[in-house]
């Protein structure tokens, strides 16, 4: 074998089994990273998280079901730019899907956010978790409906809701129908919230575009994912914008809460034990 080969064997073998650290460049052995919750135990960073492994984080055993998973998109301007907008769809719910696993029985992923029914240390919620890898995990009618019925449900149930988000924001693929999902999402967290029920929202990265300008940053609680951006318009684009050098850090989750934006900061490891505390206060508060 020439030294060529040795060196593509290398890189194959390594691509494989390892992966950097996108912070600070630790090698991480792939096996070990679901174990450690998807944070670079080096560094803290915490990469995003796969839908499934959310849930499963979050969530009592088996305790999760899904709900509205018959809501799908349709095509309501017929967008085509590279590709038509169904054929989009159908892809991301193929990169979504689980070959021969029993989770993709459980949670069908077919669009940016996925909500159901559990319980967390048995206290009944209502869930939504986004999922960055659907579309950029954009909102478009099927996420605001989803939303929406999901307070819906929190109302008609008396259930706590909990939601999850991470996005990059509005789905361009439907136009103003898109952009419409902002104010039926806030109301819907209005009417919801008159029950006096508690609404627990938790950042991850990125939480941007409409999703942060709408329910995302409605909760009677306010959390982030360290490291997390949060913000209507990215750090490029407004640099751009008002050509000013923004402050370090400027919309990451620590600066966000040093300016009173977010509630805390809590680690991914911490997140279920936090949801549970903060569940049974504000239950016996409302009580």
């Amino acid at each position: 074998m020439s030294i060529l080969d040795k060196f593509w064997k290398s890189r194959s073998t390594y691509s494989e089994n390892w992966k950097k650290c996108p912070n600070c460049g630790e090698d991480l052995r792939i096996e070990d990273i679901p174990k450690n919750n998807y944070v670079c135990d080096k560094c803290n960073h915490h990469m995003r998280m796969p839908i499934r492994d959310r849930i499963k984080l979050l969530t009592d055993k088996d305790s999760f079901v899904e709900l509205f998973q018959e809501i799908i998109p349709v095509d309501p301007i017929s967008f085509t730019d590279s590709k038509p907008y169904p054929q989009k769809v159908a892809e991301a719910i193929a990169k979504n899907s689980v070959a021969n696993s029993e989770e993709s029985n459980k949670i069908l992923i077919n669009e940016a956010i996925t909500v159901g029914e559990a319980t967390i240390d048995n206290i009944p919620v209502l869930l939504g978790v986004m999922n960055f890898d659907f579309m950029g995990g954009s909102m478009g009618s099927v996420v605001g409906e989803r939303v929406t019925r999901l307070f819906e449900e929190g109302i008609n149930r008396k259930k706590p809701v909990i939601i999850v988000s991470s996005s990059g924001g509005a789905r361009m693929q439907e136009g103003i129908f898109s952009l419409m999902q902002m104010a039926k999402t806030s109301a819907a967290v209005k009417r919801y919230k008159h029950t006096g029920l508690p609404y627990i929202s938790v950042m991850a990265d990125p939480t941007t575009g409409g999703v942060s300008a709408s329910f995302a940053t409605l909760g009677d609680i306010n959390i982030a994912e360290p490291g997390a951006l949060v913000g209507f318009a990215g750090p490029r684009v407004i640099e751009q914008t008002i050509r000013q050098k923004l402050p370090k850090g400027f919309q990451r989750s620590q600066f966000l809460l040093e300016h009173g934006m977010i509630d805390a900061i809590v680690s991914r490891s911490d997140l279920k034990a936090s949801l549970s505390k903060l569940l049974n206060l504000l239950i016996v508060a409302r009580s």
